[in-house]
């Protein structure tokens, strides 16, 4: 299986011109059986005050744009996530993609940051493990701030889960932090952990990038 982390940068773009950014990237891969983007990337995990304006539902722009991207590229796609609006509220909501387009599972944050963060006053936490059952493997689902709570991924590889995929969007100065737990969640579960995290600057937050495939030793291998 050939994998692909897109660390797509945060920046001063449009919503509008993340999508295009993302899919120009995604196209310069070449032949990824699977690929990865970041937490919140069509806004920037940080950028609280154009959440609320970049909020869609589900079956928004983002996702058809990342429906054409997957099956364009004939790839499973684990698009990251992007605020998604609903009856309840604001979601942090990941989307994974097959290579026909399908949306095979979304996941809702569970764990939502609280440390000089709004994420925990804006949005509505989701209330369910997320395993996805592919060709390629059994994939479990988490996002950021999850990495810090491993019942979380001892629930999903109790779900069937041989590889565990996260998007983030990880600030400095904590980078010792976000390795740690990449290799500490691989080796205490033993299976394989594919990471993708934003990196850049925006709005005087600066994330550490990093993204990583660490093996069931917690050997870091990319």
């Amino acid at each position: 299986m050939k994998v692909a982390s897109i660390q797509l940068a945060a920046g001063d773009w449009t919503k509008e011109e993340q999508i295009q950014r993302a899919r120009e990237l995604i196209g310069r891969v070449g032949d990824a059986d699977l690929i990865l983007l970041p937490e919140l990337w069509t806004s920037g995990a940080f950028a609280y005050g154009r959440m609320e304006g970049d909020a869609e539902p589900l079956e928004g722009p983002t996702l058809a744009a990342m429906r054409e991207v997957a099956r364009e590229g004939g790839c499973h796609l684990f698009a990251g996530s992007w605020v998604e609006r609903s009856e309840e509220g604001l979601h942090n909501t990941a989307v994974f993609l097959s290579p026909e387009g399908e949306v095979l599972k979304t996941y809702r944050k569970i764990h939502l940051f609280g440390y000089e963060s709004k994420e925990r006053e804006m949005m509505v936490p989701g209330d369910s493990p997320a395993v996805v059952k592919t060709p390629l493997g059994t994939f479990g689902l988490a996002t950021c701030y999850d990495l810090r709570f491993p019942e979380l991924f001892r629930a999903l590889l109790d779900q069937g889960a041989d590889c565990l995929l996260i998007t983030s969007g990880w600030p400095h100065p904590r980078l010792e932090h976000w390795k740690l737990f990449n290799r500490a969640r691989a080796v205490e579960n033993l299976c394989y952990l594919v990471s993708c995290n934003s990196c850049g600057e925006q709005g005087g937050v600066r994330y550490v990038g990093h993204s990583m495939v660490v093996d069931p030793w917690g050997a870091t291998v990319a």
